[in-house]
């Protein structure tokens, strides 16, 4: 089951979406699903419904909200078209940390406020470029955080980067899972590297696990680098994590 919500939040109203198993009833343990670059559509509908059948509710948020509302990508185009990739980027910088820590807010309060949600820990999942929101979220709110996963993660610790969400990590008490995609360059080995030694290194429980042959957009059933194996063990590996957290 899933429905349409209206967010109160500092820059504006944001669009999301709860979903919710149809034969489960509430309060669920809350779980919230931030979509890669190319916004709100069925594919993540998809994915947001498969982790609620697993007994939990799910907030999806439209990130790209302070722009437009509901799906930005025209069906049957994707980030990788010329007339839709430069929207998306512009979009997409709007998101500064600082933005991303008002969303938070929003997001948290709305959970606090909503009876699909159960009082308790949440998960944070985030795929491509939110794979870094659910890792500042957690860094922001290691009270409320129990658990982070990221998968085809982009930029998590760009050098000589001071916003990247390498320098926070020192916070977190979430337990993190990453899936990478191989070979990928939006993330590569250095990245991967780095981020693993910071979190090491503020002592946090985390496990991460290359996704050899995969492309980066493995999860996304859109993009011409879906990859179906990887796909299952992404929600197999996800699946497991918010069991043994929340």
């Amino acid at each position: 089951m899933s429905r349409a919500i209206e967010i109160p939040a500092a820059d504006g109203t944001i669009d999301a979406h709860v979903f919710t198993p149809g034969s489960a009833e509430g309060p669920l343990p809350a779980v919230v699903l931030f979509t890669d670059i190319g916004g709100v559509r069925p594919c993540y509908h998809e994915k947001a419904r498969r982790i609620a059948d697993n007994g939990y509710a799910v907030l999806m948020p439209n990130v790209y909200y302070r722009d437009a509302s509901g799906t930005i990508v025209p069906e049957g185009k994707s980030f990788r078209d010329p007339d839709v990739r430069p929207t998306l980027v512009e979009y997409a910088g709007h998101l500064t940390p600082e933005a991303q820590s008002r969303d938070f807010a929003a997001l948290l309060d709305c959970i606090d406020n909503d009876g699909a949600f159960a009082n308790g820990k949440i998960g944070v999942v985030g795929y491509c470029m939110t794979s870094a929101f659910a890792l500042r979220m957690a860094a922001e709110h290691p009270d409320r955080i129990a658990a982070v996963a990221g998968f085809h993660s982009a930029r998590l610790a760009e050098a000589n980067d001071p916003n990247s969400p390498v320098n926070v990590v020192g916070t977190i008490e979430a337990r993190i899972y990453f899936g990478h995609a191989d070979k990928d360059e939006l993330l590569p080995p250095e990245q991967i590297a780095r981020m693993d030694e910071a979190l090491a290194r503020a002592g946090v429980h985390f496990t991460t696990e290359l996704y050899k042959g995969a492309a980066h957009g493995f999860t996304a059933k859109d993009a011409p680098s879906y990859d179906a194996a990887a796909d299952t063990l992404h929600h197999k590996r996800l699946a497991m994590l918010l069991e043994e957290t929340l």
